[in-house]
């Protein structure tokens, strides 16, 4: 594998879509270290740490595009017409993304329309926040007397496509995970709770995981859209048995 692109690039240019990991900026990756600091252009999100743009070389040309909850600043199709516009002008674009681009980050849409235009890419992975986060908190997604299997769901509850299929959820040997679903709580509480998951489910709220800002709310399904009253975005909700075993494998202090 080449240590850069330009053995790679078009005449184009040359877009590189980089998982930034969930926030610890020594989760990168060895080669997103290696694309960020020889990208001409950074087209980045709001998760992205200030730590890790720093990484960027100074003559690079820094495009925010971040989005928050109920607002995003730059619409993704205008998303997607920055990378193709910045790459047909000959750069290096990387386009670094929170966690791993190909988990909730519409890296693949952003794809398709490099693709659309003949424009060359490449995709490096990064630890997404479901990993990354649960690992700080001391959270394993798996453990064979908790959970033999975990899923992650996107909290954005049938903004898209088809409703979730709730009943495949509530599932007591199962973790489950919900991206951007803070807002949706009480939603998720209801739905998991009337197709039979226990009341008394453990839950976990990790907030600004993997950050010195991290802080992890427990409590079971019952309460679980009191303790998102009680939290902020960006959060990961967890649901399942192995939420009880933050509190012995707890390893990361905050400052």
């Amino acid at each position: 594998m080449p240590d850069s692109p330009s053995s790679l690039s078009h005449a184009q240019g040359f877009v590189s879509l980089v998982g930034a990991g969930p926030g610890d900026p020594d989760l990168l990756t060895v080669k997103a270290v290696k694309r960020i600091r020889t990208a001409d252009v950074i087209v980045y999100d709001r998760l992205v740490s200030q730590d890790i743009l720093d990484l960027a070389s100074p003559t690079a040309e820094m495009v925010y595009v971040g989005k928050k909850l109920d607002h995003h600043f730059v619409p993704q199709p205008k998303i997607n017409q920055i990378l193709v516009d910045q790459a047909q002008l000959g750069k290096h674009v990387v386009r670094l993304k929170g966690g791993d681009p190909f988990i909730f980050g519409r890296g693949g849409e952003e794809l398709q329309s490099l693709v659309a235009e003949s424009i060359a890419f490449e995709v490096v992975p990064g630890i997404t926040a479901a990993v990354g986060c649960t690992a700080y908190a001391g959270i394993p997604l798996t453990h064979r007397d908790h959970a033999q299997s975990v899923q992650f769901i996107t909290g954005h509850l049938k903004q898209h496509g088809e409703d979730i299929d709730w009943p495949s959820l509530a599932q007591s040997n199962h973790t489950l995970v919900f991206y951007m679903g803070l807002k949706q709580c009480p939603q998720i509480q209801a739905n998991l709770v009337v197709n039979g998951l226990a009341e008394s489910t453990p839950c976990a709220i990790i907030e600004k995981g993997a950050t010195p800002q991290q802080r992890v709310l427990t409590g079971p399904l019952a309460e679980l859209a009191q303790l998102a009253g009680q939290a902020q975005s960006p959060s990961l909700i967890v649901v399942g048995s192995v939420t009880e075993l933050h509190q012995e494998l707890a390893w990361y202090k905050p400052e």
